[in-house]
């Protein structure tokens, strides 16, 4: 706590304007929220949650596919997040078909390989979950084993956001996670003060310390807080290994329009475990018809507790929107530390 509250102190003397920053990563305002870091933070910082839970940004044309293949017959696995996720006919948990909870791509496959039923694995995930699955493709799984690809990338996202403009951003605090896969080289195009940071305590305020300097020497450029974790180019062999059985789509999040190359398809000469594909599946736009502002907390012009269902109508027994669903999401994640409007 020392080293906490000395950082602290050194973030409040760099800050000297009204400074927003953005991080792209549920673990990150996962840790926020249990450590209590916004209590410290200086009055003029804030730092908002963006697109950075998977889950979340599945829109709900993406959940009503899945439901579609499991009213096909198939066997569904996928991530015990993605259960309770509505969809416009309720949720993969209500929907009375065969969903199986796993913990990762493989568990899927083993599924498949001791029946004969279609099995689908519903593949979410930025680039940290995607070489997993991409890597497991070119072991060649039996015939009746495919993925629904549901993946995002995350810098296509961040270019949104920017050109928007709408959250007022003076920086971005990067993922950590996706990071340790693609390093941040990538993230150089973006003419704005960028950190990746860990996740204990000190590894986030380290990175608003060293977004706030930036912002007072008035310039930008992409540090590292996350040295022990995260290089420039990343994990090379995951990276080469994703692009070789993925390739950029464009697709649509929930909360935003669809983004140019913000998606992971299949290639060709890996479709034969495209569920989109084998099973004549469209991934449908929904309109929002509730007043869940989820689009908002994840485009970080709004905060869960500006939500008029927060902890009323929604919460973690009866979610409405995602961001209750998920760990990764804020809404819980506000839900279980007990944040109110900041």
């Amino acid at each position: 706590m020392a080293a906490e509250t000395a950082i602290a102190a050194t973030l409040r003397s760099l800050v000297n304007r009204n400074l927003t920053f953005m991080h792209i990563c549920g673990t990150h305002e996962s840790a926020i929220a249990r450590a209590g870091l916004r209590s410290i933070l200086p009055e003029q910082l804030k730092i908002v949650m963006g697109p950075g839970c998977p889950v979340c940004i599945t829109p709900q044309g993406e959940i009503d596919a899945a439901i579609e293949i499991v009213e096909k017959g198939c066997i569904v696995a996928t991530y015990g997040d993605l259960l309770r996720v509505p969809g416009t006919k309720g949720s993969l948990e209500s929907c009375g078909g065969d969903v199986r909870v796993v913990q990762g791509v493989h568990k899927a496959v083993e599924i498949a390989q001791k029946t004969t039923k279609e099995v689908v694995f519903i593949s979410v995930g930025f680039e940290t979950t995607a070489p997993t699955v991409a890597a497991t493709l070119l072991t060649r799984p039996p015939d009746n084993f495919s993925i629904l690809s549901c993946h995002r990338i995350v810098p296509p996202a961040m270019k949104w956001l920017l050109e928007q403009g709408e959250a007022k951003l003076d920086g971005f605090m990067l993922p950590g996670h996706v990071c340790t896969v693609t390093g941040y080289a990538e993230y150089e195009q973006f003419a704005v003060p960028q950190v990746v940071a860990g996740f204990e305590p000190e590894d986030i305020l380290l990175g608003l310390v060293m977004l706030a300097r930036q912002v007072r020497e008035g310039t930008h450029r992409v540090d590292n807080a996350y040295p022990r974790a995260v290089s420039r180019d990343g994990n090379i062999k995951a990276k080469k290994v994703m692009y070789e059985v993925f390739e950029p789509s464009d697709v649509e999040w929930r909360g935003f329009p669809v983004i140019k190359g913000s998606g992971l398809r299949l290639k060709k000469e890996f479709e034969q475990y495209d569920a989109q594909k084998k099973f004549d599946i469209v991934f449908r736009h929904v309109g929002k018809h509730s007043a869940c502002i989820c689009d908002r907390v994840l485009r970080g012009i709004a905060q869960p507790s500006d939500c008029k269902l927060f902890n009323t109508i929604c919460n973690p027994r009866t979610p409405v929107g995602p961001c209750m669903v998920s760990h990764e999401g804020a809404c819980k994640i506000w839900h279980l530390y007990h944040i109110k409007k900041t």
